[in-house]
């Protein structure tokens, strides 16, 4: 359990936005981990704080809006450390 703590404050994350179809735009989360973090489970609970839709793809999660500066934020309550948070 120690080691996953260790592991998830080590995690370079890169948060930044793409647009999407129709000139909607989407939240793009990339560098958790995905062989020890559950990428879903992170996702749904992102979804669930920001009530907006979302999924996860090539080892990335897709969240529909400009979340970037919440996202950051509520990483951190999930054990991330926010210094190695990068909101482009």
């Amino acid at each position: 359990m120690l080691f996953k703590e260790v592991l998830k404050e080590q995690q370079r994350i890169r948060v930044y936005i793409e647009k999407a179809r129709y000139g909607k735009l989407k939240t793009i989360i990339e560098g958790i981990d995905e062989k020890e973090f559950d990428l879903e489970d992170i996702a749904k609970k992102l979804k669930a704080k920001l009530a907006c839709g979302g999924t996860v793809k090539k080892g990335r999660i897709e969240l529909q809006g400009d979340h970037r500066e919440r996202v950051k934020k509520l990483l951190g309550d999930l054990g991330f450390s926010e210094e190695l948070i990068e909101v482009e």
